[in-house]
């Protein structure tokens, strides 16, 4: 049950809000499409290694990943299309290959995934013992994604946040906290309750510029992404001190 709160809240939930919040900020349709498109990607390896820390349902984290993973080869491609027909604005471009956005996503995402489901299945033992390993492997990459995203958009962070600050801050904030009371009032456990809000807090972000600049050739339609994937890790940390003080 827990597991399709958790894939409801983030396929279904989260570009619900992040649609409606592009209607109440009035933001310009390239931004719009920029923030359908964060909400719209899966989440990353990061959630895993966050919930971890976190001490969360691990095995619900990586579940949750690896399903949504699968799922963005269709989900990827209709929330998008389906945010360009509803926001109406003529200076987007209406001609998107579905089949071209689909295939691409099966290639960046499913595959990756495939193969780390079938060398699991058929190497468990090694998994096993290189677990703490990977842990501690986890720990370090995590620091250098962060401050490698930081670093990446030194130049543009001002810029960006001017433009994209509020609206991807509101977002990843409104949605933690749905997602949190969303798992509570079905009764899940501590670790569970956890788990989900971190999966619904953490996007990938590498994946969503990806996604902007190969389909819309960057740009603006970037920006939401950038100051999601930079504001995603300090509330994250946030939520993840306040848990541990808690428990």
């Amino acid at each position: 049950m827990i597991f399709f709160v958790g894939t409801f809240s983030q396929i279904i939930l989260l570009p619900i809000i992040a649609f409606v919040l592009v209607k109440l900020f009035s933001v310009s349709p390239e931004l719009a499409i920029g923030v359908m498109i964060i909400a719209a990607a899966p989440g990353g390896v990061t959630s895993n290694i966050l919930t971890s820390f976190a001490r969360g349902d691990v095995a619900l984290s990586i579940s949750l990943t690896a399903i949504i993973s699968l799922l963005s080869v269709i989900t990827v491609p209709f929330i998008i299309l389906t945010s360009l027909t509803l926001i109406e604005d003529s200076s987007l471009d209406l001609n998107i290959s579905l089949i071209n956005m689909a295939i691409s996503m099966f290639l960046i995402v499913t595959v990756p995934v495939i193969i780390g489901m079938i060398f699991r299945k058929f190497a468990s033992n090694a998994s096993m013992k290189f677990e703490p390993i990977a842990k501690k492997i986890s720990a370090v990459l995590f620091v250098i994604v962060l401050l490698g995203a930081i670093l990446a958009e030194k130049n543009n962070i001002i810029s960006y946040f001017a433009q994209a600050g509020l609206i991807t801050l509101t977002l990843n904030v409104v949605m933690m906290i749905v997602a949190y009371y969303v798992a509570q009032l079905l009764a899940s456990g501590t670790k569970q309750k956890k788990c989900i809000t971190i999966e619904c807090g953490l996007q990938n972000g590498t994946l969503a510029i990806f996604v902007a600049t190969s389909i819309f050739g960057g740009g603006m339609y970037v920006i939401p992404a950038a100051t999601y994937s930079l504001i995603m890790f300090l509330t994250s940390l946030i939520f993840i001190y306040l848990v541990r003080k808690v428990s």
